[in-house]
């Protein structure tokens, strides 16, 4: 799969500042039904790795930090 070169709008935003994965936290990744979180190598931070989003919000309710927020469409809400 190719690798975007620019950044891209996705639904899920994680706050760097705020986001603890570099600290050993996995909650959003794990509770991510469609497995599309990661957290990076680079910066040992979450992202989200490709867009399949429900928004089904789990990553951002169980988030101990609210460092992920999942942007609805305006159509969906």
């Amino acid at each position: 799969m190719p690798l975007a070169n620019t950044s891209t709008s996705v639904p899920v935003i994680v706050d760097n500042e705020k986001c603890i994965a570099d600290k050993g936290c996995t909650v959003c990744v794990d509770v991510c039904p469609l497995d599309v979180l990661r957290i990076s190598e680079q910066t040992g931070k979450a992202y989200m790795a490709y867009d399949e989003c429900w928004y089904c919000m789990p990553c951002a309710a169980d988030c101990p930090t609210g460092a992920v927020t999942v942007n609805i469409p305006y159509l969906l809400k």
